[in-house]
């Protein structure tokens, strides 16, 4: 292991000539204020939508249009209530839930008002514009999101970041934000007491400098390695943001956990976090059971056409049964017989083996992107992911849910070690996170981690989300094979 990359002297001081401040505070704020224009315009359109929906009206009446414009900014006062214009700060996870709850709290709010006021408002128009008031929000923040994540990497919102720490934390911090991608471009490391590490960014001084330092190097965050410091390390960091107003991070020595799970708590003179257990309640367990329930049973009225039209089609191309019934396993390790439509050729579970042989395949989980099995109608239903509509009928019948793990193979069981076995503790689903974050693509190491990651923050608001990233991932075809 070489040196530390520290600076001293001359070469320090020349490492410190930084350009002004970028204020990329101040450009997020740009960015969000627009983004308010945009909510506001969501907001309209969905409560426009529903209205013609319901009444057939394509321009409402003057008095109306009034409070329509009233609640649209009504409602984009709960998104700065809610902090949703400094969503730099959250994951997106956090920032769907937020939107939720502002505006069911907005339409909620207009309810209120029509009743004191004595206006009635038609319970089917509220109820459809808050679904578009959600959908429409959620869209137009999905297009800002992919906006900001390319002038991140360009650098143009992304934070001048000094690293407080040296050692091998630290070193992974400067490694993964290297890129810009999450909104952070180290310029510098501070060294503290522990100095393990080999950064390959340079070292710009020691944290008890640390105000001169963000001076010096413009830094606009300071992202602390928390197993770096010591309490008394923290002090010049607390005073920094104080006084030189920059963004702070502190890392956590948890697991990856969702920030709906954590609440600060002052205990004796520090500063903890407090986890909130995952575990559904009775109640939220019933909410669930319903929700899969309803969604479920709709889901298959309202798609029985395709339903039965992609029967015909896999009947009338290939031999074979329309459905493909094969044993997996569920909750608490409990079998259950799991539905797709038939994409494959008659007895293609048979040549399993020999194309684990011949292709090299030593994973649990058997995928092969061009797979000669697959039929041409298979194909085609795979990259749609229609193959798997009919476990709707497995949610009806209790084995699976909407959102959950991968239900494994019994003999993917059989090859599981100790830490693999977690991903049984929830009901199987249709779709998960292993399904938004690159499906097949993914190792099965990294499919369990995200199974796994799922169960230990599982909540209502987080099968909403997954399920709204599902959509947009079915049309990208990603990891569909």
């Amino acid at each position: 292991m070489h040196a530390p990359n520290r600076l001293d002297g001359a070469t320090q001081a020349a490492a410190l000539v930084a350009p002004p401040r970028r204020g990329t505070r101040e450009a997020y704020r740009r960015v969000y204020r627009r983004i308010a224009v945009t909510d506001a315009l969501a907001v309209v359109l969905a409560l426009g939508l529903a209205y013609w929906i319901m009444f057939g009206e394509v321009v409402p009446g003057a008095d109306f249009a009034l409070r329509l414009l009233g609640t649209a900014v009504a409602i984009v006062c709960v998104f700065a209530a809610f902090h949703l214009y400094e969503a730099f700060r959250y994951t997106s996870a956090e920032e769907f839930r937020r939107i939720i709850l502002a505006v069911t709290l907005g339409v909620a709010g207009l309810m209120i008002v029509s009743f004191w006021s004595r206006t009635e408002y038609s319970r089917g128009w509220v109820a459809l514009s808050l679904a578009f008031a959600v959908v429409f929000t959620l869209i137009s923040r999905r297009i800002w999101h992919a906006w900001i994540a390319r002038k991140r990497v360009a650098g143009d919102l992304a934070f001048r970041t000094l690293i407080v720490g040296t050692n091998e934390e630290a070193v992974h911090l400067a490694e993964r934000l290297a890129g810009r991608t999450f909104g952070f471009d180290p310029v510098g490391m501070v060294a503290t007491h522990d100095g393990a590490g080999d950064p390959d960014l340079p070292i710009v001084g020691a944290v008890g400098d640390l105000r001169e330092l963000i001076k010096q190097t413009s830094a606009e965050c300071v992202f602390v390695a928390s197993s770096a410091v010591t309490v008394t390390e923290l002090k010049p960091v607390a005073k920094a943001v104080r006084l030189e107003d920059v963004e702070v991070r502190i890392t956590a020595t948890l697991p990856e956990v969702l920030s709906s799970r954590l609440s600060v708590q002052p205990v004796a003179g520090v500063t903890a976090l407090s986890l909130r257990p995952a575990r559904l309640s009775g109640t939220q367990v019933v909410l669930k059971f319903a929700f899969d329930l309803v969604v479920s049973a709709l889901a298959i009225v309202v798609l029985s056409p395709l339903l039965i039209a992609v029967a015909f089609a896999v009947k009338a191309t290939s031999s074979g049964p329309v459905l493909y019934r094969q044993r997996r396993v569920g909750l608490r390790g409990r079998p259950f017989t799991m539905l797709k439509f038939r994409t494959m050729r008659r007895g293609a579970d048979a040549e399993v083996a020999e194309l684990r042989v011949e292709r090299g395949v030593s994973d649990v989980m058997f995928k092969l992107p061009d797979d000669p099995r697959v039929t041409a109608v298979g194909r085609w239903l795979r990259k749609f992911s229609i193959d798997e509509l009919p476990q709707l009928f497995n949610v009806v019948r209790g084995d699976m849910s909407l959102v959950g793990p991968r239900p494994p193979l019994p003999e993917e069981v059989t090859r599981y070690e100790d830490w693999h076995f977690d991903r049984l503790e929830a009901p199987p689903g249709i779709t998960g996170l292993w399904q938004i974050s690159g499906r097949s693509e993914l190792s099965f190491d990294d499919c369990v981690r995200l199974d796994v990651f799922y169960i230990e923050n599982w909540s209502l608001a987080y099968d909403l989300y997954i399920l709204a990233k599902t959509v947009p991932v079915l049309l990208r075809h990603r990891g569909a094979y």
